[in-house]
């Protein structure tokens, strides 16, 4: 990274650098099944309909949760279920990752990517910043950036670090590595495909004014099927917050953060 910085671009990684469609939106349809004795598969309107609500970021939280709502459709309560969630986890990590925790054999090897390392190297030449923030294990995360990409030690923050968004601690995590004792000075730019991902700009908004913080929503691989679920989730990330949307994150390309960031 070089020491001046025009802008900082922090990039959220599932439905933005990688297309998780078939692979942790898969994992929770698979989870959800199992867990209901395959009486309900949630389709994908199911886990957007969930993951427009904010707070569910975290997919292993999100399994749980489309487990115990449609138990409560059956009349059953969340206390009578008694669901195990270590149980939901390491199911989750089996389909995801594969069942051997040294040789991942699981869906995440065949995630299309989304992005290209010359479209990073654009952003570092034009004198912008950029990292990751994702709810993402680092395992998993680390798994696509370096082995998939081949990026080199890239700032990211993860699962382990710090709270599910909404909470915007994280993201000031990123942006404080990035910085690196520099001025706070530049404007941030979230990159995210989720409510959760705008509600985290807003409240980084809230505590920290004096800077300019900016939403950027991407459109994940499985809402653009048809256009009138790409208008819908369009208007639902522009409604939490997003400045715009785009239909992959190369559209966003330096000339775009700089225009955004003069504004």
């Amino acid at each position: 990274m070089t020491k001046k910085i025009t802008a900082i671009a922090i990039f959220d990684i599932d439905g933005v650098v990688r297309d998780v469609g078939n692979s942790y939106r898969r994992a929770i349809a698979d989870t959800v099944e199992y867990f209901t004795n395959t009486a309900y598969r949630p389709t994908s309107l199911d886990i957007d309909q969930l993951k427009s609500e904010g707070i569910w970021n975290n997919d292993w939280e999100a399994s749980q949760e489309l487990i115990y709502r449609y138990f409560a459709t059956q009349g059953q309560s969340r206390e009578q279920v008694q669901l195990d969630y270590d149980k939901i986890v390491t199911f989750f990590q089996a389909r995801y990752r594969g069942t051997d925790p040294d040789n991942w054999t699981g869906y995440i090897c065949d995630e299309p990517l989304l992005l290209k390392p010359s479209y990073l190297d654009e952003l570092t030449q034009a004198d912008i910043a950029w990292g990751f923030f994702s709810g993402a294990t680092r395992g998993s995360a680390t798994y696509v950036l370096e082995k998939r990409l081949g990026l080199k030690s890239p700032v990211l923050i993860s699962m382990e670090d710090a709270p599910s968004k909404p909470d915007p601690t994280g993201l000031f995590a990123t942006v404080s590595q990035l910085e690196n004792g520099l001025e706070e000075t530049a404007v941030v730019i979230y990159v995210g495909d989720t409510v959760a991902d705008m509600y985290t700009v807003s409240k980084a908004k809230e505590l920290k004014p004096h800077r300019t913080w900016i939403g950027v929503g991407i459109l994940p691989p499985h809402v653009q099927e048809t256009p009138a679920r790409s208008h819908a989730y369009t208007k639902t990330l522009i409604t939490a917050g997003a400045s715009i949307v785009f239909s992959n994150v190369e559209q966003l390309n330096s000339r775009q953060i700089e225009q955004l960031a003069g504004e």
